[in-house]
């Protein structure tokens, strides 16, 4: 890549084009890149660390802990309109109905998938919920195979295979670090549901691949944020109508009146959940607009394999030689699933040049 090259690149499924308004040198793309991974690496860890915090220290409702992962959506307002629109190939766009409809859906599962992290998270040590999140990749790979025709190699097996087996092991770790007071079903339950929601999440990627190229045909920026905000806006108000419908808005003032650390305490770690899961989504969004969408699922992976550390930190987990092993492992998958996206894209310039070479030799 030289310094005056542009290397912002969306794609489709069947063109590759380059943003028209965004010229960027070599350091300035890379300053971009590391600061959208910044983004997506604490905002999340620190989603899931305060999380963790908000259940230790006396807060109960599921359904909060459900909203505070997408109420703060408001925040990609920001770079919506600081940043310009862009426009790739034009295509026919579709019926206001039609887009309505995939938001609408797209965020009811957005809300039943933070429903289950919520429970996940309740009755899980930070490590474990972080560890078990991390099968998600395997579950990506397996999807977007299905639904997506991506090809399934020898390495992606042994990323689903190495993945699973981490799972497998936190499985059978029992509930020895599981939080106070919680008996051995609601820990099952606890990894029933993260095993789920990172299901669920996966497929959720797979389905806004797929309309990104079905039903809106493009895949800009502003139509990637366009996407977010309005998902998690249909997302957040179910999850305001489970919290009046279920009852638990009642027990939020005896929540706030006994929480650990104090009433103050209580808001500032509601508003820095909510804030953290935004920044968060600010790196996911960025890294889809810098790099790819792929790319940016692998790096809010790898952020799930810093979460164990700043648990045993944070919170004193014990990380005994199990989930240490079940670490290495999902860092294994992990290391296994990105070098086969690092031979697709090699194979993918690989023929870009020889198109390029062989149009060149037909204009000579």
């Amino acid at each position: 890549m030289t310094d005056n090259q542009e290397p912002i690149l969306i794609r489709d499924a069947t063109s590759t084009y380059r943003l028209p308004f965004f010229k960027l040198n070599h350091w300035q793309w890379w300053f971009l890149v590391a600061l959208n991974i910044l983004f997506l690496l604490a905002g999340q860890t620190a989603a899931v660390i305060l999380g963790r915090l908000y259940y230790d220290q006396g807060g109960n409702s599921k359904w909060m802990a459900t909203l505070v992962q997408t109420i703060a959506f408001p925040i990609l307002f920001i770079p919506y309109f600081l940043l310009p629109s862009s426009h790739g190939p034009s295509s026919p766009s579709p019926s206001f109905t039609t887009v309505s409809l995939t938001y609408f859906v797209l965020g009811v599962v957005i809300a039943g998938d933070n429903m289950l992290y919520s429970i996940g998270l309740l009755y899980l040590s930070a490590s474990t919920y972080s560890l078990i999140c991390a099968t998600q990749l395997a579950f990506n790979a397996v999807f977007s195979f299905f639904i997506n025709s991506q090809k399934f190699t020898a390495l992606i097996l042994n990323s689903v295979v190495v993945l699973s087996l981490s799972a497998s092991l936190i499985a059978v770790n029992g509930d020895s670090d599981a939080p106070s007071r919680v008996s051995k079903w609601k820990y099952f339950l606890g990894f029933v549901s993260t095993v789920g929601a990172s299901a669920l999440y996966s497929l959720l990627l797979s389905l806004m691949q797929l309309s990104f190229q079905k039903v809106l045909k493009k895949e800009t920026f502003s139509v990637v944020l366009e996407m977010q905000i309005y998902t998690s806006l249909v997302a957040t108000s179910v999850s305001i109508v489970g919290l009046f419908a279920s009852g638990e808005w009642k027990s939020l003032q005896g929540e706030m009146d006994g929480f650990g650390k104090g009433t103050v305490a209580y808001v500032m770690t509601l508003v820095w959940t909510a804030v953290a899961w935004q920044v968060c989504a600010v790196g996911v969004v960025g890294l889809i607009f810098v790099v790819s969408s792929l790319f940016s699922n692998v790096i809010s992976t790898l952020s799930l394999a810093l979460t164990p550390i700043a648990s045993v930190i944070v919170f004193h987990d014990k990380m005994n030689g199990i989930k240490i092993i079940a670490l290495l492992l999902a860092l294994w998958g992990f290391a296994s699933y990105i070098y086969q996206n690092y031979l697709d894209e090699l194979e993918t310039k690989k023929t870009q040049n020889e198109v390029k070479e062989a149009s060149n030799d037909s204009n000579i």
